[in-house]
């Protein structure tokens, strides 16, 4: 039985997608015979339970991400006689101290085997006028010393790859499991948070952060509003996440812009909801619009999620290669930043029952493709073939 230790700076009941992703990818190795240990934050609560009632290790024991990891997760690993210590990185949930990066090598020279997931290249502040082509090189460090290095998308894989990092690149999967409602549930969601079938309900779904496109969500509402659709905004979950310092300044840049256009009686706040209930919630919207200002990307477990629910998906054009998502086939792409497309989408959706119906229908099908089954599997599959 292959046993493997993550190392993740967050996890639930902290909010963030690493988190989240790490626990489905937990319970999905979990299900096909592997043992897991989670190591994250103090600040997560003790989730010792999967779903199915089996037991998963969670061990909340890191106060800080200093270099006191190198330490204190080292021995961890050899005391459990681990397989795999596998770090899922994202740059801010480790607050952008750049010991997690240099681990790796650390943790190799000890005998022990390490695996890497890349969740974004994002390069960290590290200290003042510290210059690209350090935090760059902080940032790959991992890459070059892990022998098995993971990242979500193909853009990420081919920026790697031209800097001689070879890695695998895996899909995420949806966090949030998709459910399909009859119509009188649906209707009775709706007027739960008061919307009528004749509204017109645009949902986001995450925490706010810049590179969400927040303020633009806001000012694509102002245009509907300004075209006459008598159009809602429903923000679906944490307002914003755990990981990064910036998303509270950023939640009040958008706050205060919807005040200053008086949308606030159109924009209603769900706030944290149980994956059930925000599955309920993307299936009783009309049109899921997420304006990412770096692009769709098969990175964003959001996204995953709206087409896992088979929601009509209006989001921003990716910025590398993306296949497996068609424009006009599985969701409608609008560019980056613009409230003016992102509005004519949405009513081009308001207005065209099939496109809308072609968009949701095929959006549930090609998200089969991100399942977590076949996640775990071809992690199992590079863990097995790295093996010493």
């Amino acid at each position: 039985m292959t046993h493997v230790l993550f190392v993740t700076g967050e996890y639930p009941p902290m909010p963030g997608g690493v988190g989240a992703y790490t626990r489905e990818l937990a319970k999905a190795l979990h299900a096909q015979g592997a043992r897991v240990t989670v190591l994250t934050s103090q600040r997560a609560a003790d989730h010792n339970y999967l779903r199915d009632g089996t037991t998963l290790r969670v061990l909340p024991v890191i106060p800080k991400w200093d270099w006191g990891i190198w330490r204190t997760v080292g021995q961890l690993a050899a005391e459990m006689a681990v397989d795999w210590l596998h770090v899922q990185y994202q740059t801010a949930a480790y607050g952008m101290h750049p010991a997690i990066n240099l681990a790796p090598r650390r943790w190799g020279s000890q005998g022990l085997h390490v695996a890497w997931t890349y969740h974004d290249l994002l390069v960290p502040y590290l200290f003042p006028k510290a210059g690209q082509r350090l935090r760059r090189w902080v940032t790959e460090a991992p890459g070059r010393h892990a022998p098995v290095t993971i990242v979500t998308n193909e853009g990420d894989r081919q920026r790697l790859a031209d800097h001689g990092i070879r890695a695998t690149s895996i899909p995420i999967g949806s966090n949030v499991a998709g459910c399909v409602l009859a119509p009188a549930t649906r209707a009775a969601i709706r007027a739960a948070y008061g919307y009528s079938e004749d509204e017109l309900v645009v949902a986001y779904f995450g925490f706010l952060n810049r590179s969400k496109g927040g303020l633009a969500l806001v000012q694509t509402l102002q245009q509907l509003v300004q075209a006459g659709v008598n159009a809602h905004l429903l923000m679906i979950g944490e307002q914003i996440g755990a990981s990064d310092a910036t998303n509270d300044a950023y939640l009040h840049e958008v706050e205060r812009l919807i005040q200053r256009l008086k949308l606030a009686a159109r924009v209603r706040w769900t706030g944290n909801l149980p994956d059930a209930e925000v599955s309920r919630t993307l299936n009783a919207a009309d049109v899921l619009l997420m304006p990412y200002l770096d692009g769709a990307s098969l990175r964003r477990g959001t996204l995953m999620a709206g087409l896992a629910n088979g929601c009509a998906i209006v989001t921003t054009w990716p910025q590398d290669p993306l296949p497996e998502l068609v424009h006009e086939r599985d969701l409608l792409y609008t560019a980056v930043d613009d409230a003016t497309a992102m509005a004519a989408a949405v009513i081009r959706l308001m207005r065209n029952a099939p496109l809308r119906a072609t968009l949701q229908a095929n959006a549930r099908r090609v998200s089969q493709q991100f399942g977590w089954a076949e996640i775990a599997r071809r992690h199992l599959e590079l863990y097995t073939g790295a093996a010493p």
